[in-house]
C-alpha cells in the first residue's frame, strides 16, 4: 500500500534592498534589460536614482534646441529621450520618469513635480510668459495594468508650485512603473512643449529652469 506525507513549504519576501534601480526602456520596460539614457542637459549623464525600497529611479532632462528669435507666439517641443538599450543599440523614445516600489506593503505612493522659477539666462533675464506643458502622459510597466497608478494625461506647469501628477492608491504602483510622455518616438517629439509669447523680450542666450520630482509614500 502506497503512503504519502505532506511537507510545508514557505517563502517569505522582504522589502527590497537599497540599491538603485537602473532606468528601463520607455518603449518596452523589462527589468532584466536596463538602458543607459542620455541627459541632453548634462554631458556627464543623468544623476543616479534615489535608491531604497521606494525610489525615484530616473527623470528625463528636456532640451528644446536652438531657436530663432521671434516676435510671434511660438510653441517648441522637447527632443525625444535618447538612450542605449541593453544590447548596445542607440534608440529614441518618450521622455519619462521612473519609480519603483519594492516595500512589499502595497501602501501606495504619490509623485509630484515643481518648476523652480521661469526660464531665464545666467544673468537672470527671464523669458516672461513662457509656459511648460506635458501631454500624452501614461503609465507603463512589465506588470499587469491592474496595478497601474492613476496618472495625469496632461500637466500644465505653474511656476514655483508643487502639483501631484501620479497617484498609486493602496495595492497600486507595486514594482517599477514609468510615467512616459508619448507612446513612441513620433508622439514623444510632440508631448513636452514650451509656449513662448511673441511679446516676451528674448536675448541670443541660453534659457533654462529646473524641475523637482518628488516621490512620497502618502497617496
Amino acid at each position: 500500500m502506497a503512503q504519502a506525507d505532506d511537507t510545508n513549504t514557505h517563502m517569505n519576501y522582504q522589502s527590497g534592498g537599497g540599491s538603485a534601480i537602473k532606468p528601463l526602456d520607455p518603449l518596452l520596460p523589462d527589468p532584466t534589460k536596463p538602458v543607459i539614457p542620455v541627459d541632453p542637459t548634462d554631458p556627464t549623464g543623468p544623476p543616479a536614482g534615489t535608491g531604497g525600497s521606494l525610489s525615484l529611479d530616473f527623470a528625463s532632462g528636456f532640451q528644446f534646441g536652438n531657436q530663432a528669435i521671434s516676435t510671434k507666439n511660438q510653441t517648441y517641443y522637447a527632443l525625444p529621450q535618447e538612450y542605449t538599450d541593453f544590447d548596445g543599440t542607440k534608440k529614441k523614445g518618450p521622455n519619462y520618469v521612473q519609480m519603483t516600489d519594492v516595500r512589499g506593503t502595497g501602501a501606495g505612493w504619490q509623485l509630484s513635480v515643481k518648476q523652480n522659477g521661469q526660464f531665464q539666462t545666467s544673468e537672470a533675464q527671464k523669458l516672461e510668459g513662457a509656459e511648460l506643458q506635458f501631454k500624452n502622459g501614461e503609465m507603463i510597466s512589465n506588470l499587469s495594468s491592474t496595478y497601474a497608478p492613476t496618472a495625469s494625461p496632461t500637466i500644465e506647469m505653474p511656476l514655483d508650485a508643487e502639483i501631484d501628477v501620479v497617484t498609486a492608491n493602496s495595492e497600486k504602483g507595486i514594482g517599477t512603473w514609468l510615467y512616459r510622455f508619448g507612446s513612441d518616438e513620433s508622439s514623444a517629439g510632440r508631448s513636452v512643449q514650451l509656449t513662448v509669447p511673441g511679446s516676451s523680450v528674448k536675448y541670443a542666450k541660453k534659457y533654462q529652469t529646473s524641475l523637482t520630482w518628488s516621490l512620497k509614500n502618502v497617496p
